[in-house]
């Protein structure tokens, strides 16, 4: 679909869904482009969407923006009866009560929020384990926590990162709260003889450039010993902070002092607070993922409800068509004796058994559908739909090929969707004790006469 000026869509939000501030709609839209927020991405931005920076978005005036594909996922089949809708704030229009997404959309963006007495931090996480998850669970109908760990191995954020120690995981999938450490990653250059720690990914939620200040000012308040410069160099590419070393400086020490005053560690807070029938309630991540596979069959049922409908109305109609075609001639006089629509209608009906709709759609049919082709292709199309009809009963009728078809569905988008895990997770973390902030060296200490205690 072609891009639309961001100004526009707030516009129609605030207009026709909510009548609220248009800030708080475009930051909305701003945070769902912005690839270091979200694992997958649900606007397409073109402009300045704003950066890992903290740079704020350009004006709604400037900037365009158009759906994802992982979006239109989520709209996929609303056009089809699959979910209620609901009055909007002004009645005047309708608005889908939830959507039918074939994607776990809260799971694989996460959601974070207050209101009064509660707030929800849900991380997010890679889409490959979380469908994997769901598959095992279609036929697994009450797989705990630890069985879904086989898949999902943690939150998995946009930024990268490295996540230290599986307990807090562990806690929030089985009481949906928990508590998780989140490392920069970087590696170690060496510059002559001095050495140079260069971070290539930021722990959640940093704002680098804060970070960048945080760390030369406590290098130039010494603080933070050891470091003789530091400079960003990310680039289009990637991110890429250098921590320049002074000459007898250890690298790990300084990250160690790093780790305790700045950002380069994080504390994640999870809370899988979210609201299910009109109530807010913590989850587990067996219930979250139990709500999106009932999610699921619901608006299967209702989307083959609806094509068993549409497939049963044009049958019906076909049917009229070829008892017309049969009689042709008959038709034919019948109509042309009748006074006016009402009338041919009327004696349509009388004389053939025919429904309201089978003789106004007899009454509509065009000439060219007389010809012998056109008649086969009636009597193929007929044959189609009962072949449909009878697959469509098959499956209201079916919970395995319900759930066949729900593993179908997830299969294809895993496919077309999937990626590699980004966060890496560590199986041990220790907190770093104040003896890791101090290098590891042989010295002489004096005591003298007077009771002075003095490092040689």
């Amino acid at each position: 679909s072609p891009y639309k000026k961001s100004a526009r869509i707030v516009g129609d939000v605030i207009g026709k869904y909510h009548p609220h501030g248009d800030s708080s709609v475009y930051d909305a839209l701003v945070r769902m482009a912005q690839n270091f927020s979200m694992r997958a991405p649900l606007v397409d931005g073109q402009g300045n969407f704003g950066s890992v920076d903290g740079d704020n978005a350009a004006a709604m005036r400037y900037t365009e923006a158009r759906m994802t594909k992982v979006s239109e996922e989520i709209l996929r089949d609303i056009d089809k009866d699959t979910v209620n809708f609901v009055q909007n704030y002004d009645d005047t229009l309708k608005e889908p009560a939830v959507l039918p997404t074939r994607v776990p959309t809260l799971l694989l963006n996460g959601s974070e929020g207050i209101a009064v007495g509660m707030a929800t931090k849900i991380p997010p996480h890679n889409l490959k384990e979380l469908l994997d998850a769901v598959l095992y669970m279609v036929d697994n109908k009450g797989a705990t926590a630890e069985d879904l760990m086989q898949f999902i191995q943690g939150p998995d954020f946009p930024t990268g990162g490295t996540i230290f120690g599986r307990r807090g995981i562990i806690d929030a999938y089985k009481t949906g709260r928990g508590r998780v450490k989140i490392r920069a990653k970087h590696h170690i250059e060496t510059k002559g003889k001095k050495e140079v720690i260069v971070l290539d990914e930021l722990p959640y939620q940093v704002n680098k450039s804060r970070l960048i200040e945080q760390i030369a000012t406590l290098a130039k308040d010494k603080q933070v010993e050891g470091i003789s410069e530091v400079r960003d160099e990310s680039d289009r590419e990637g991110i890429r902070v250098v921590i320049e070393l002074k000459k007898d400086a250890m690298s790990e020490i300084v990250l160690n002092n790093l780790y305790k005053s700045t950002p380069l560690e994080t504390t994640f807070g999870i809370i899988l607070l979210a609201v299910h029938n009109k109530e807010p309630k913590v989850f587990n991540l067996p219930e979250l993922l139990n709500l999106f596979l009932s999610h699921r069959k619901t608006v299967i049922i209702r989307r083959t409800i609806f094509d068993l409908e549409k497939a049963k109305a044009r049958a019906h109609i076909l049917e009229g068509l070829k008892i017309a075609l049969d009689n042709i001639d008959e038709v034919v006089q019948i109509i042309r004796s009748s006074a006016n629509d009402a009338e041919a209608k009327e004696k349509l009906q009388d004389r053939f058994g025919l429904s309201i709709i089978q003789s106004q759609a007899i009454l509509d049919m065009r000439l060219g559908r007389l010809t012998g082709l056109q008649r086969d292709k009636l009597e193929a199309e007929y044959q189609e739909l009962l072949a449909l009809i009878a697959e469509l009963e098959s499956i209201l009728k079916s919970e395995d090929k319900l759930n066949e078809i729900i593993k179908e569905e997830v299969a294809e988008i895993k496919e077309k969707y999937s990626d590699e895990r980004r966060t890496e997770i560590e199986d041990s973390y220790d907190e770093i004790d104040i003896e890791d902030l101090i290098p590891n060296e042989p010295m002489v200490v004096t005591i003298t006469h007077n009771g002075y205690v003095k490092r040689v």
